[in-house]
């Protein structure tokens, strides 16, 4: 249930989408993509600010190698340890996005014992208060969640095989009250609510000791 990404293909796609791509710490431009390529190893890159939802130390974000990656060598990689249960780092994207959204990122569960998850956050208004939908490669599943004065509560789900240590393709689209989660391209499922309105931030979401690699992030607009 899940995608391969021949790096060849990826990389003429990233080649081709050139003028969707915006400097990191600039005003929102229509859509954004995103490959760390130009961006130097070893830190969080410019545009992007760590935060915590809950308890635990501070994330660790930085931009690694990783020859496996599909567009390009470079990722953007959790890899802070803290095994708190209830401690959900974020990468947040500095520029705000409208309320509605399509956010695709490429993310590869690398290790964690407490979880191993991958998500992305949108309407991000501070790290207490956002939607996620994350992937998790220990239980199998993929579930949507709204985040309200720091309360994560779930209001849709679903089981489906996420392997470790393979790349795989996560997507979520906002639009008004709908949402639409997707695994490989696929759709798995469409979810509505109502907490959160308005634009925010959109985010990269890990949770406790995941160690988690993201790359080819992509956010539109939706008109």
């Amino acid at each position: 249930m899940y995608r391969s990404f021949p790096r060849r293909r990826l990389l003429m796609a990233a080649a081709a989408a050139t003028s969707m791509a915006a400097a990191p710490g600039k005003a929102a431009d229509p859509a954004l993509r995103l490959d760390f390529e130009n961006m130097p190893a070893g830190s969080l890159p410019r545009g992007f600010t760590a935060g915590l939802t809950g308890v635990g130390v501070p994330p660790t974000w930085k931009v690694i190698e990783d020859p496996s990656a599909p567009a390009g060598s470079k990722v953007l990689a959790q890899t802070s340890i803290d095994k708190s249960d209830y401690r959900f780092p974020l990468a947040i994207l500095d520029a705000p996005r409208p309320a509605d959204v399509d956010v695709t990122v490429i993310f590869k569960p690398i290790a964690g014992e407490v979880d191993r998850a991958a998500g992305i956050a949108v309407r991000l208004k501070d790290a207490s208060n956002y939607y996620v939908v994350r992937a998790n490669a220990l239980e199998d599943n993929l579930r949507l969640y709204r985040v309200v004065g720091g309360q994560r509560i779930q209001f849709a789900g679903t089981s489906i095989k996420v392997p470790t240590g393979v790349w795989q393709e996560l997507r979520l689209r906002v639009q008004a009250t709908r949402f639409e989660v997707f695994l490989g391209g696929k759709s798995l499922y469409v979810a509505n609510d109502t907490a959160i309105a308005g634009g925010g931030r959109v985010a990269l979401w890990t949770k406790a000791d995941s160690v988690t690699y993201f790359d080819d992030l992509v956010v539109k607009p939706l008109a």
